[in-house]
């Protein structure tokens, strides 16, 4: 039976645990295999590690940081950050990584996820949009970007997300660039457009600054991925780095509370 999922997401920015706000300036607030074993320890639902300098520097995945993970993780991994071949995510799946992201490769070929679905199952293929408000004085609705937001694509997401879950996407995440860092709550206007047209898991990263933001996204949406990074990595109104994640008990709660609703 499906579930909502919780899900801590972990950004890499040269080989260390960073946060951003609004894509721009990482603050440095630990090492991922640090954070790794105290999210084993607090039996989260599933783990989103996102290297976020492959892309941007045409490198291929780091496979040694991706063989540490794996090994260490006890929970569902998902790795995106430089795969842009089949091969590639088939071997970052025979280290024992569940699925594997991608983004930028995925908009301009989506070939590609059909290619990586014959290769790992498209149970283990997510899509990753990065997806920000149109900016200007007349401008309505939302665009893509990738490569950490310097790179515009003007495409409306929700179509994409649909041609994506067409071409083999067994999952998409929809990360909001406006909400990233800002712990204010999730774009749920964004979410629920999204929602509509898919039928795969969905999961929605960006803006989540409470357990409350969880459970209104939970109860707005039903059965979602609820991501976040702030959240799980800073404690308190001066962001002191503290990794964190609800107990198994205020979990239940949570989620059979918001599905009451």
């Amino acid at each position: 039976m499906l579930r909502p999922r919780i899900i801590p997401c972990l950004l890499v920015h040269q080989g260390g645990l960073v946060k951003t706000q609004g894509f721009k300036e990482p603050k440095y607030v630990g090492d991922p295999i640090n954070a790794v074993r105290i999210f084993n320890e607090k039996e989260a639902d599933e783990l989103m590690v996102l290297d976020i300098d492959a892309s941007v520097n045409g490198t291929e995945p780091d496979f040694e940081l991706i063989a540490k993970l794996a090994a260490e993780c006890r929970m569902p991994l998902c790795y995106g950050g430089g795969v842009t071949t089949a091969e590639q995510a088939a071997r970052i799946v025979d280290l024992g990584v569940e699925k594997v992201a991608v983004s930028a490769a995925a908009i301009v070929d989506p070939a590609l996820l059909t290619r990586m679905a014959a290769a790992v199952g498209r149970q283990s293929v997510v899509a990753v949009l990065d997806v920000r408000k149109r900016s200007g004085l007349f401008a309505k609705g939302y665009e893509l970007v990738t490569h950490n937001a310097k790179k515009v694509h003007k495409l409306d997401p929700v179509t994409v997300a649909a041609e994506l879950q067409a071409a083999g996407a067994g999952e998409i995440v929809i990360n909001s660039v406006d909400r990233d860092g800002v712990m204010q709550g999730y774009d749920l206007e964004l979410a629920s457009h999204v929602k509509r047209v898919l039928k795969v898991p969905v999961t929605f990263l960006g803006g989540a600054g409470s357990l409350a933001d969880l459970g209104e996204l939970i109860q707005r949406l039903g059965v979602v991925g609820a991501a976040a990074g702030s959240l799980f990595v800073f404690k308190g109104k001066y962001r002191a780095v503290l990794i964190n994640y609800p107990t198994p008990a205020q979990k239940k709660q949570l989620c059979r509370d918001a599905l009451k609703r």
